[in-house]
């Protein structure tokens, strides 16, 4: 009888358990959320980024919790998402957090320090050397939680009307170039302009600009660049790694239940892989076809590197005196930066040096 007993009462425990999955999910909330990007659909690699995630969240709630993507100027200009999302127009953004060095020097460190970490230092940085923290405090000053959801890897230089041979051909040069890097070249002549990724073109065609930088080969050959100048700049030492965020409005992101957050999150680390892998496969073939039709591919010279990186550091050090919060984020990051030289210098530097210069021969 004690087992019969038994045996009922499990039944009714697993029917129980079979009915409560549903209507647990039938609990949540329906939502309709709004993203906009600053970059054009176009570039189906950074905006498609934010199509992924979407794509995912909608498939983790069974629907109930949709976000539509809206591309650069569709809700608000490239360069004002930082705007939308924190005073509410647009519940969430994806944007390059360096856009917006005119309000504070210190979103830089999110996106990427000209002559810093590499891409791995990076992410090892955010996930588990404290910058996820540190960024988190400087967003939540403009109503602002952050995820990182993408990385383009190490960038390329840009592409020049004129070859450039050294510091003087930087002189009068105007340059669209985005974060801290526009402050350290002003010294040497260049005019840095702030322009968004569909903008950029145009402004290349007319004259309004002599040289453009953006990503790299794939969202290069897409934008069009190669037709207008001909010289490809390598390496882009202002990005040996570019993080791409999204952006949450504050209290927007509160209000969803904890498992929508959960699923957020983990959609948008998702998507910081995702991304840098489909550079990384498209980047070499894309490099190949830009050659072949008819692009210079230049190193920057050595000299002009250097004269480079004393600058910068040189700069760091002035905001550091100046800006309590910059001056927070760079004496946690500097440290961290040269740890992590140590040890790629040995294993990963050791590695792709033998590897590179024996793939170079056989070619």
């Amino acid at each position: 009888m004690k087992r019969r007993a038994f045996l009922t009462t499990a039944g009714v425990g697993l029917a129980a358990g079979t009915v409560a999955a549903p209507a647990i999910a039938q609990s949540q909330p329906e939502i309709k959320w709004r993203l906009a990007s600053s970059y054009p659909k176009s570039l189906d690699t950074i905006y498609g980024a934010a199509e992924f995630i979407t794509k995912r969240v909608a498939a983790a709630t069974d629907g109930k919790f949709q976000i539509r993507p809206f591309a650069a100027g569709e809700i608000v200009p490239a360069l004002q998402v930082l705007d939308a999302v924190q005073n509410g127009t647009v519940e969430c953004g994806q944007s390059a957090a360096y856009f917006y060095v005119g309000k504070d020097p210190t979103f830089c460190f999110d996106t990427a320090m000209p002559f810093g970490l590499n891409t791995r230092q990076h992410i090892a940085w955010m996930m588990h050397g404290g910058g996820l923290e540190l960024m988190r405090e400087v967003f939540k000053d403009y109503n602002v939680i952050h995820i990182p959801a993408g990385n383009t890897g190490a960038q390329m230089g840009g592409w020049f009307r004129k070859e450039i041979k050294g510091l003087d051909d930087l002189k009068g040069l105007k340059m669209r170039i985005g974060g801290l890097v526009g402050q350290i070249l002003t010294p040497f002549g260049l005019v840095p302009q702030q322009i968004g990724g569909g903008d950029i073109y145009p402004a290349l065609e007319k004259g309004t600009i002599d040289a453009a930088e953006f990503v790299g080969p794939y969202d290069d050959e897409k934008l069009g660049f190669y037709k207008v100048a001909k010289n490809y700049y390598y390496p882009g030492w202002w990005e040996g790694s570019a993080q791409i965020p999204l952006l949450f409005n504050m209290q927007a992101w509160e209000q969803l239940p904890a498992s929508y957050r959960v699923i957020l999150e983990q959609a948008c680390w998702e998507a910081n892989t995702w991304m840098l892998a489909k550079y990384d496969t498209l980047n070499a073939a894309a490099l190949k076809r830009l050659v072949g039709g008819g692009a210079s591919l230049r190193l920057f010279p050595r000299d002009m590197m250097q004269a480079c990186e004393k600058a910068a550091y040189e700069l760091y050090d002035q905001l550091a005196a100046t800006n309590p919060r910059f001056k927070k984020v760079y004496e946690a990051w500097k440290p961290f930066l040269e740890e992590e030289r140590l040890w790629f210098r040995v294993a990963e530097n050791g590695f792709d040096a033998f590897v590179y210069s024996q793939s170079a021969q056989r070619r």
